[in-house]
C-alpha cells in the first residue's frame, strides 16, 4: 500500500468510502427527505396565506378586531385599517367559521377532525403509515378557518397532518412498504413543525419523540426528519421578508440567562403550578370532548357550538376585564399577549396572566374537543409562558434579588407546560429556545421540563401515543427479532439422551418398525462412527409405506435428506427463527460448534417461541415494576 503513488491511494480511499457509505439507501433517502420538506415548506406558507385570509375578511373587517401577533410572524395584510369594532360580532364570526369547519371536515374527511397531531401519531402506530390524500387539503382549509375566525388553536397541529399526509402519500405513490411510508409520515411531521416554528432542529426531534409517552425515541426517523426540516424551514424562510430570514418567531430580545443556582428553587415551584395546570387542561380538554361525543346533534353543528361557547367566554372576559384587548388572547393564537408576557410581563400584570391561562384551557378545549380543527401546541405555549411570568412576578416582589427577570419564567414556563403534556420534553426544549432566539435559559428550562415530565406521566394530551417502541403495532416484528437474538439455542434446547437415532445402513422395514414404538417426529441419521449425515421425518416415510417390495431394498441413505440445516449452542434463536421457516420443519438438529457432525440434541419450534413469551413476559414485567 505505501508503495503505491497518492494519486492510486486516494482513489482506492474513495471507492471504499463510497461502497460503505451505501449511496443507494442515503442517497432515496434524501432524495425523498428532500422532496417532503419542500411540501412542508409550501404547505406551510399556503396554511398561513389562508389563514391571514380569512382572518383578514372575518374578524378584522366584519368584526373590527385584530389579533395581536408575535413580533417575528410575517402578516401579508395592512390591518391598520380595520372595520368597527364589535366585541359580539366577534362570536358570530367564530361561530360561522365553527359551522364551515365542522362542515368541511365531516363532509369530506372525517380524520382531519381536533388538533391532527393524534392522527399522525394514530396512522403511523396502527395504519401502516398510510393516511388519505385528500387529508391534507380538508386539513389545511378546516384549520385555516377555525383558527382565522378567531378559535382557539394553534398551528402545529395542522402542518404536522399536513407535513404527515404528504410523506404518506409519497410512500404509497411509489409503492414503498410500510416500513419506509412510517419514515416519511414521521419526516413530513417534523418537516411542517420545523418550518412554521422555525425551528429545524426541534422539528426533527418532535417527529422522534412525539410518538411515544416514555421519553422513548424512534431513532431512524431522525436523519430523514432533520433533512426535511432543514429543507422545509428553508423553504418557508424564502417566504418571509429578508430582514425576518433569520429572526425567531418570538424575536431576538429575550436575552436572559440564568443566574444563580438558586433561582432553580422557585423554578421548581413553577414546575409544580405548570405540571398542575397541564393535568387541568388534559381532563378538561378530553372532559369536554366526551361531553360534545353524547351531544344530540349532528356532527357537522358540534364545532359552531364549540367555537361560538368558546367567543361568548371570550368576549364575556373582555367585558369583565374593563375591555381590555389582552383579555381577547383567550381567542385566536393568543401570541401578542405571550409576546408581552415574554418581554414586559409587569404590563400585563398576575390577575390577567393567570386568568388568561385559565381561560384558555377552557377556550382552547370548547374549539378543538368540539371537533373544530386546529392544534394544541399553540395555547398550550400561551397557557404556559402566562403562568410562568405570573409565577415570575409572584417570585420576583418575594425575592427580588434572586429573580430580576420574571418574563425568562415566561419563556421556562412554555417549555415546562408542553413538556409535562405531550410527553416530548427534549424538543420542546429545543424548540422554545429556537422560538426565543437563545439557549440562555436551557438550564433552568430543561430543569422545569424534566420534572414536569416526571410529575405528568400518567396524563396525556396526545392519546394515540404508546408508551415506548416495545408496545407500538409498528415494531412488533422489530422485537420479535430483538429478543430472540439475546435469547441462545443453549438457554432453550435440551439434551435427548433417549432420542432415537437410526443408522444409515437400517432398511425401510426396520425404520417402519421403530417409528411405530416411538412419538418421534424426526429421525437423525448416523454413520458407523455416530456422526450426523442425515435427517428425516414420519412424512418422509410414509411414500414407500404403499410399495412393501421397497421394505427390504430401500435404507435409511435412501429415505434422509442429506442437507442436514442445524444450529449449535452458540447461535440466537432468530437464526433459529430464519432456519425453520426457510426449510419449513418444526425441529431442527443441534450440533456442536466445534464439529458439525457431532449431535447434541433437537430443538423445537414450539420451544423457541415459548422462550419467546416467556422473555417478552419479563420485560413487561420489569416495565410495570418500575412504573409503580
Amino acid at each position: 500500500m505505501f508503495g503505491l503513488c497518492p494519486k492510486v491511494y486516494v482513489v482506492l480511499h474513495l471507492e471504499r468510502l463510497f461502497t460503505a457509505l451505501d449511496w443507494k439507501s442515503s442517497g432515496k433517502w434524501t432524495f425523498l427527505s428532500i422532496l417532503v420538506g419542500m411540501i412542508a415548506g409550501l404547505g406551510g406558507i399556503a396554511f398561513q396565506v389562508i389563514g391571514q385570509f380569512v382572518l383578514h375578511y372575518s374578524l378584522v373587517m366584519f368584526a373590527g378586531y385584530s389579533p395581536a401577533e408575535a413580533v417575528g410572524e410575517h402578516l401579508i395584510f395592512d390591518h391598520s385599517h380595520t372595520g368597527q369594532f364589535s366585541p359580539w360580532l366577534i362570536v358570530v364570526v367564530m361561530t360561522i367559521g365553527g359551522l364551515l369547519s365542522g362542515w368541511l371536515v365531516y363532509t369530506f374527511a372525517p380524520e382531519a377532525e381536533g388538533h391532527g397531531t393524534d392522527a399522525a401519531i394514530d396512522a403511523y402506530h396502527n395504519k401502516r403509515g398510510r393516511i388519505r390524500g385528500r387529508i391534507p387539503i380538508v386539513k389545511t382549509f378546516a384549520s385555516a378557518i377555525t383558527i382565522g375566525t378567531g378559535g382557539s388553536g394553534g398551528r402545529e397541529g395542522p402542518i404536522a397532518q399536513i407535513g404527515a399526509s404528504f410523506g404518506a402519500f409519497l410512500g404509497k405513490l411509489l409503492k414503498l412498504p410500510s416500513r419506509d411510508r412510517r419514515i416519511l409520515l414521521a419526516a413530513g411531521m417534523g418537516a411542517g413543525v420545523g418550518a412554521v416554528f422555525r425551528a429545524p432542529l426541534a422539528g426533527a426531534l418532535f417527529a422522534a419523540e412525539i410518538l411515544y409517552s416514555e421519553s422513548d425515541f424512534e431513532a431512524e426517523v431522525i436523519i430523514p426528519a432533520a433533512t426535511a426540516s432543514i429543507i422545509g424551514y428553508s423553504v418557508y424562510g424564502l417566504w418571509l421578508p429578508a430582514e425576518m430570514h433569520h429572526t425567531p418567531l418570538f424575536g431576538n430580545d429575550l436575552n436572559y440567562a440564568a443566574g444563580s443556582p438558586l433561582e432553580l428553587l422557585p423554578y421548581a415551584v413553577l414546575a409544580v403550578v405548570v405540571a398542575v395546570m397541564g393535568i387541568v387542561y388534559i381532563k378538561v380538554f378530553y372532559g369536554i370532548h366526551n361531553l360534545f361525543a353524547k351531544l344530540p346533534v349532528p356532527k357537522t353543528l358540534r364545532p359552531a357550538i364549540g367555537a361560538g361557547l368558546a367567543g361568548i367566554i371570550g368576549v364575556g372576559l373582555f367585558k369583565l376585564w374593563g375591555e381590555e384587548r389582552q383579555a381577547l388572547a383567550v381567542l385566536s393564537t393568543g401570541y401578542g399577549t405571550l409576546q408581552q408576557a415574554l418581554t414586559a410581563a409587569t404590563e400585563v400584570g398576575i390577575p390577567l396572566l393567570f386568568t388568561i391561562a385559565v381561560v384558555k384551557i377552557l377556550t382552547t378545549s370548547l374549539t378543538i374537543s368540539s371537533g373544530g380543527s386546529g392544534g394544541v401546541f399553540g395555547p398550550s405555549m400561551v397557557i404556559g409562558g402566562c403562568t410562568g411570568g405570573a409565577v415570575g412576578l409572584i417570585f420576583q416582589q418575594i425575592w427580588p434579588d434572586l429573580v430580576p427577570h420574571p418574563e425568562a419564567f415566561a419563556i421556562v414556563g412554555m417549555a415546562g407546560f408542553f413538556a409535562g403534556c405531550a410527553h416530548a420534553p427534549f424538543s420542546t426544549i429545543i424548540m422554545v429556545s429556537e422560538m426565543t432566539g437563545g439557549y440562555g435559559l436551557l438550564l433552568p428550562t430543561m430543569w422545569v421540563s424534566t420534572l414536569t415530565f416526571v410529575m405528568g406521566r400518567p396524563w396525556k394530551l396526545y392519546s394515540k401515543q404508546v408508551p415506548s417502541r416495545l408496545e407500538s403495532p409498528a415494531h412488533r416484528g422489530d422485537f420479535l427479532v430483538d429478543i430472540l437474538e439475546g435469547i441462545y439455542v443453549r438457554d432453550v434446547y435440551h439434551e435427548r439422551k433417549s432420542l432415537v437415532l437410526i443408522p444409515e445402513a437400517m432398511t425401510l422395514n426396520e425404520i417402519v418398525h421403530t417409528i411405530a414404538t416411538t412419538r418421534q417426529h424426526y429421525f437423525p441419521v448416523v454413520n458407523e462412527a455416530g456422526r450426523i449425515v442425515g435427517i428425516f421425518s414420519n412424512d418422509d416415510v410414509r411414500s414407500y409405506l404403499y410399495d412393501e417390495t421397497l421394505w427390504t431394498l430401500a435404507n435409511a441413505g435412501d429415505v434422509m435428506n442429506s442437507h442436514v440445516v442445524s444450529v449449535t449452542p452458540d447461535d440466537d434463536l432468530n437464526t433459529a427463527l430464519r432456519c425453520f421457516t426457510a426449510i419449513a420443519i418444526d425441529e431442527l438438529p443441534v450440533v456442536d460448534a466445534e464439529d458439525d457432525g457431532k449431535l447434541l440434541g433437537t430443538i423445537r419450534h414450539k420451544e423457541v417461541i415459548a422462550a419467546y413469551n416467556r422473555r417478552l413476559m419479563e420485560f413487561k414485567k420489569a416495565a410495570q415494576d418500575e412504573q409503580e
